[in-house]
């Protein structure tokens, strides 16, 4: 069976596993056709019903994949295997616009904020059996929370959003379970999902978010969970406002069930105001990371939700990594109450950069999107031919299979390193990219 490689096992947890090991080893390839189910269960001398459920742990732990006609094969990329490895290197003297970093300009310098967090820890180390989070953190991100309407509850401190987002599905989902996500959204997100052996349900996302009538079907299918970025949606850079919050909110009211994950990653770099859809469900959480307003390095995030869900995030995180540096949160909780970052002007640095890019792509007649944040999200007829011609063009672009599930093909493109001098060449190199010479035609 499969040429040389011999699926064994006579329970559906065996199959599986013996499957597994194959595509572990490389006797299966990516793409590779598994048996139909009646040719495998006959070699096997197993009921058909068997295999079926072992071709469906291994779809629910994305090992494999089904395809109509096509029948089951293995999947093209594993699903461990992270979306940034769908990279584009920038050439020698271009410029690479693709990584999504923040302007290294625009983050708060780190020396007192740590030397503070230091001369806490001399006078007062944190040990074993001492609270998981710093009581100064939690008092600062609950003011932030509550400033902005976000509901009361506990507060947890986790290794970055994902990390978080993590966290609060396996606290509640199980592996077949599937989540409603933004499409196109976080690429680390989309891998995160078929890692846990979880449902990746798509929804249409506007300059507003997530559009409420593919969220109210992704419910309505059976979808348990539903992330949301609240603003500086990555890639397109969508904002919930406050009419579109309404309608998704009405959504949620009707699914009172669902697992709501809302994401401000953002929060520290836009200027736009926060309009939270949580407190509708029974579970829910905001999650808020440092990353993109102080620096991806100090890998922290707060979240704040329910107590059942919190009470399960907390006590998982005690029996891993036991909890985040009680040096790294009080730095940050230093840099929030020195107020080393200011929103508003971030926000405007981004926006300049932004909105002159988007202006020089309208004035060439190119369709983009970028309502906040550091990128802008082109549209693109075929998305292959247009990373080459960037970068041929000497410009490295973000490839929106990184971003994409159903929506069509696009290039994701980071200002946050640009001057507007740059600008104009840009949206040249993009026009020609989307809209490529026609060769001549005789006859």
């Amino acid at each position: 069976m499969l040429g040389e490689y011999r699926i064994t096992g006579r329970g559906a947890a065996e199959i599986a596993a013996s499957i597994e090991e194959g595509v572990g080893s490389g006797a299966l390839p990516p793409g590779h056709a598994l048996p139909p189910l009646r040719e495998a269960a006959a070699a096997l001398g197993v009921n058909a019903n068997t295999v079926a459920a072992a071709y469906r742990t291994l779809r629910e732990r994305g090992v494999v994949e089904t395809a109509g006609r096509r029948g089951t094969r293995v999947r093209a990329r594993p699903a461990s295997t992270p979306r940034e490895a769908i990279s584009v290197e920038a050439p020698p003297g271009g410029r690479d616009i693709a990584q999504g970093n923040p302007d290294v300009a625009l983050l708060p310098a780190l020396d007192q904020a740590l030397a503070a967090a230091a001369a806490r820890h001399a006078a007062r180390p944190t040990l074993y059996g001492e609270a998981a989070v710093s009581p100064e953190l939690v008092s600062l991100a609950r003011a932030g929370f509550a400033a902005d309407g976000v509901p009361g509850g506990p507060v947890a401190v986790t290794s970055g959003s994902l990390d978080a987002t993590e966290r609060v599905l396996a606290a509640h989902l199980r592996p077949g379970d599937a989540v409603a996500v933004e499409d196109p959204g976080w690429g680390s997100l989309l891998d995160l999902l078929p890692a846990l052996g979880l449902r990746t349900v798509p929804v249409d996302v506007d300059d507003d978010g997530p559009v409420p009538d593919a969220v109210a079907r992704a419910l309505e299918s059976g979808a348990r969970a539903l992330v949301v970025t609240a603003r500086v949606q990555n890639p397109t850079g969508a904002a919930v406002g406050a009419e579109r919050a309404a309608a998704l909110r009405a959504v949620l009211a009707a699914h009172p069930a669902t697992l709501l994950i809302e994401d401000d990653h953002g929060f520290a770099i836009t200027d736009l105001p926060l309009h939270p859809l949580a407190g509708l469900t029974s579970r829910w959480v905001v999650v808020r990371s440092v990353a993109k307003g102080y620096g991806p390095d100090l890998r922290l995030a707060v979240l704040t939700g329910d107590s059942l869900t919190l009470d399960r995030v907390q006590g998982r995180q005690r029996l891993g990594p036991g909890w985040v540096s009680r040096l790294l949160q009080d730095a940050v909780a230093h840099l929030w109450r020195e107020r080393a970052v200011d929103p508003v002007a971030v926000a405007r640095a981004y926006g300049v950069r932004r909105t002159a890019l988007l202006k020089e792509l309208a004035a060439r007649g190119v369709r983009a999107h970028g309502r906040s944040g550091m990128n802008v999200w082109v549209p693109v007829p075929e998305e292959s031919a247009a990373v080459a011609a960037l970068l041929r063009a000497g410009w490295a672009v973000a490839p929106g299979a990184r971003f994409r599930v159903a929506t069509p093909p696009a290039v994701r493109l980071t200002v946050s390193g640009l001057d507007l001098a740059e600008l104009p060449a840009l949206a040249d190199a993009v026009t020609a990219a989307v809209r490529p010479s026609q060769p001549p035609r005789y006859g």
